[in-house]
């Protein structure tokens, strides 16, 4: 079955470059980002791992978790890793993921559920859907899916962004606008009456539309 938002994560064990995880119990009670890639040794990948690697302390500040993911075995990825760290000027500090048996692939509908065969003769054109970021809760269910093109280099300040729009959600009755960062206004959902947003926000809002009112971010 294909996975949607506010589903549970598939939970599974796997060999990383920092030891074996149980992906629920690594997450712990906090968020995580897990990203995956077609093939080592890719160039936008190998931009995209060094970018997460140099700001690796905003998903700190954020509670949340990073995690790599590549349809290759270990010591490939210990070899690429060399790379990433020489083009992205960081090291890396997160665990990446040696998919070689498809399966997380398979887990998180990259690949068809009867995909067969190994890492061992796939070329990044034969994984090339394996290019998405699940963004996952505390609960363990699955916030946002994306998935990119391997001609396309990630937005990973957007995911931050969605990130910061998520957390705050979760906490107060309000839902982001377009293209809203972090310190700006917000709207209150509609299933807040107007007599229950006075109790909230005594200073008052904005009425754009009945339907739609504009409110100081809450801090």
């Amino acid at each position: 079955m294909a996975l949607r938002i506010n589903d549970q994560a598939p939970n599974f064990q796997a060999a990383t470059t920092q030891g074996k995880i149980d992906f629920h119990e690594w997450i712990g009670d906090g968020w995580a980002v897990l990203f995956s890639h077609p093939k080592d040794f890719t160039p936008v990948c190998t931009t995209e791992l060094g970018y997460m690697a140099s700001i690796q302390s905003e998903f700190d500040k954020r509670n949340t978790k990073i995690i790599g993911l590549s349809i290759d075995p270990l010591n490939d990825h210990e070899k690429w890793l060399k790379d990433v760290e020489d083009v992205g000027g960081s090291s890396i500090q997160y665990p990446v993921i040696a998919d070689t048996d498809l399966h997380i692939a398979k887990l998180y509908n990259m690949f068809p559920a009867d995909e067969t065969g190994s890492a061992e003769g796939r070329t990044a054109l034969t994984n090339a859907t394996v290019r998405s970021v699940f963004v996952i809760g505390p609960d363990k269910n699955i916030k946002l899916m994306m998935t990119y093109p391997m001609t396309t280099g990630r937005n990973f300040n957007e995911i931050l962004r969605v990130i910061d729009s998520m957390q705050l959600t979760a906490r107060h009755k309000v839902a982001t606008p377009v293209n809203w960062q972090r310190g700006e206004d917000v709207i209150i959902v509609p299933a807040v009456s107007n007599e229950e947003a006075e109790k909230t926000y005594p200073d008052g809002w904005e009425t754009v539309k009945p339907y739609l009112r504009k409110v100081k971010q809450p801090k």
